[in-house]
C-alpha cells in the first residue's frame, strides 16, 4: 500500500511539473526560447495580453492583487478561468506573513487546488526553502521569489523549485547589478544540472528585457506598459516616416 501511494505521488508530481514547466505548444526544450510572462493581476490586462501577445504565462503578487480592489479569491478564480485547459503557468503567492513552513505548505496546497495552472510563489527564507522542498515533493510547482543572491537561488534549486525569480529592478534600484545576478544564477543552474528555470522579475524597461535575454533567463515577466514600450523604438518611428514619405512620393501609375 505504501509503495502504491508513493508511486502515485511521484506520477502526480511528474505530471504537474511537465504541464507547467515545459510549454507543449512550442519546442520541448525549456532553454530553446525565453518565455514571455505578464506581471499583473488585472483580468483585463491579462485577457488583452493573451489575445494580443499570446503570453506564455502570468505572475502575480499581493501588491498586484491589492491594486485590483477585489478579494484575492475573486481575482484568482477569474484568472484561473482564463487559463483553464492550457499549459500556461500562473504564479500565485502565499501570505507573505507566514513564517512557519507547515503553514506555507498548507496555504500553497489550498491555492494549488484552485487551478492546475497555479504555481505557488514563496518568498526566499529559511521557512520558504523548506516549504518549497515539501511542496515539490507533493507534485506542486513552485516559484521561489524575492531572490537577490546566487546562494538563495542555489537553495531554491536544491529544494526542487520549478522557477526562481531574481529581481533585476530592485537590485539596480540600490546600486547593484541585476543583469549579473541573472547571469550568475543561470551559470550556477547550468554547471550543476538543476532543472529550475529563471524568471527575470522586477523588469521595468526594455533594457531589462534585453539584459535578461542575454544573461540567460528562461522567462521574463513584466507589466503591460513595459511590453508596450518594448514594441516601439524612436529609430523605428523615424524609419516609418522616411519610408512613408517615399511611399507618398511614388507615382500611382
Amino acid at each position: 500500500m505504501g509503495t502504491s501511494l508513493t508511486r502515485l505521488a511521484e506520477e502526480r508530481r511528474a505530471s504537474r511539473l511537465r504541464l507547467i514547466s515545459i510549454p507543449q505548444h512550442r519546442s520541448s526544450s525549456p532553454r530553446s526560447f525565453m518565455r514571455m510572462f505578464l506581471d499583473s493581476a488585472k483580468v483585463d490586462e491579462i485577457r488583452f495580453a493573451l489575445e494580443h501577445w499570446d503570453i506564455d504565462g502570468v505572475t502575480t503578487n499581493p501588491r498586484h492583487v491589492a491594486a485590483t480592489g477585489r478579494s484575492q479569491a475573486a481575482v484568482l478564480e477569474e484568472i484561473a478561468a482564463l487559463f483553464a485547459g492550457t499549459d500556461k503557468p500562473v504564479s500565485v503567492e502565499v501570505n507573505p506573513h507566514l513564517t512557519d513552513w507547515r503553514e506555507i505548505v498548507a496555504a500553497g496546497e489550498q491555492l494549488a487546488r484552485m487551478s492546475d495552472n497555479f504555481v505557488i510563489k514563496v518568498g526566499a527564507s529559511d521557512a520558504g526553502f523548506r516549504a518549497v522542498r515539501e511542496l515539490s515533493s507533493r507534485g506542486i510547482p513552485t516559484n521561489l521569489t524575492l531572490v537577490f543572491s546566487v546562494a538563495q537561488a542555489w537553495l531554491a534549486a536544491r529544494g526542487g523549485a520549478t522557477y526562481i525569480s531574481p529581481f533585476i529592478g530592485w537590485k539596480e534600484q540600490f546600486g547593484d547589478d541585476g543583469q549579473q545576478l541573472v547571469a550568475d544564477v543561470a551559470q550556477m543552474l547550468s554547471m550543476h544540472g538543476y532543472p529550475s528555470q529563471i524568471i527575470a522579475a522586477a523588469v521595468r524597461t526594455g533594457e531589462h528585457v534585453r539584459s535578461a535575454a542575454l544573461a540567460g533567463a528562461h522567462c521574463v515577466t513584466a507589466g503591460r506598459d513595459v511590453y508596450a514600450d518594448v514594441c516601439n523604438n524612436p529609430y523605428t518611428d523615424y524609419g516609418v516616416k522616411v519610408f512613408g514619405a517615399a511611399w507618398d512620393a511614388t507615382p500611382a501609375e
